[in-house]
């Protein structure tokens, strides 16, 4: 666990896309003990950050501050580290946003879920500039734009995708040392995504599907199954990919799930909640086309992914 002191920061210039609930969080934390941070985001999120700040709501301490904002299309000047924060849905318009901030010596780092925009990422700025990233996080922006984070975990790990520590990251870590947050540099870091990916998937696509929390699934002995099941079909196809997977991964998914607090909602499920667009061809939609591709019976993902795209189908008529 990092320390919860603030301190003074030499060194990266940090660009975050996004300052939505996961952005924002971690940006605001880096802020907090006073990184060098600015927010990339669009004009709506900009005016509300101009009036309130950045304002965390949270249960390892409430924060609120000033943040430094940039508007797509303003001051180009090239970043030490540039932060993917924001929905998987939204990657290609961030490619443009981003790229005029990304110089030879940038580090891109991405927080979204899944594992197919770290190939695009590769492709779009070149494959030395790319780290593998995610986080652990329960959080949502209420309508006034303040993030609510209501969970023990508040997670970030970060590492370059063939396991050396390098300097950046390095240096990536001593700027996070001291946040109040719970930030790692990992040497597994294929493994660690590969390992969020099956649970994320899982968690999104059995809350969705039920359109309920944790809690009451894993309570009733049939979807109880049926979650045990999907996770099965998950690791089936990430181990004929060929994916770096820690040993008994399915077991452990479910301690992990099993672990989690009865109320705990996926935030796929909270966006459907709000009417939001969600991340279905990026999170099942992608191991669906591996199951395709390795020839795999998956019908409980199927099913999963049946549901988003008749949401998204309802959605898009309303």
């Amino acid at each position: 666990m990092r320390g919860q002191t603030r301190g003074e920061v030499v060194g990266l210039r940090i660009l975050i896309l996004g300052a939505g609930a996961v952005g924002g969080y971690f940006g605001g934390r880096l802020v907090e003990k006073g990184a060098d941070v600015t927010f990339l985001v669009r004009q709506r999120r900009a005016e509300q950050l101009k009036e309130h700040g950045l304002v965390i709501r949270s249960v390892h301490g409430d924060y609120s501050t000033p943040v430094n904002i940039l508007l797509p299309g303003g001051q180009a000047r090239p970043f030490d580290v540039v932060i993917i924060a924001t929905k998987a849905y939204h990657l290609e318009q961030a490619l443009g946003s981003v790229r005029p901030y990304i110089g030879e010596e940038t580090a891109v780092l991405p927080l979204l879920n899944g594992y197919a925009h770290i190939e695009r990422l590769q492709h779009e700025f070149g494959p030395e500039r790319v780290l593998g990233g995610l986080c652990f996080i329960e959080a949502t922006l209420n309508e006034q734009g303040e993030i609510m984070q209501a969970s023990p975990r508040h997670d970030i790990v970060y590492g370059e995708l063939d396991g050396t520590l390098s300097e950046r990251v390095r240096r990536l870590d001593d700027t996070f040392n001291g946040a109040n947050c719970t930030a790692r540099a990992s040497s597994t870091i294929v493994t660690d995504m590969w390992n969020k990916y099956i649970f994320i998937t899982a968690l999104s696509g059995m809350t969705t599907l039920f359109d309920s929390p944790l809690g009451p699934i894993l309570k009733q002995g049939e979807a109880r199954q049926a979650y045990r099941q999907l996770v099965k079909e998950l690791v089936a196809v990430a181990k004929a990919e060929k994916m770096p997977l820690e040993e008994n991964v399915d077991e452990q998914t479910m301690k992990v799930t099993e672990a989690l607090a009865y109320g705990m909602k996926s935030s796929m499920l909270r966006d459907m909640e709000k009417g939001l667009p969600v991340e279905a061809d990026h999170l099942q939609g992608y191991f669906l086309q591996l199951a395709g591709k390795h020839g795999l019976a998956t019908p409980l993902l199927e099913l999963v992914y049946g549901k988003l795209k008749v949401y998204e189908m309802i959605r898009g008529q309303d």
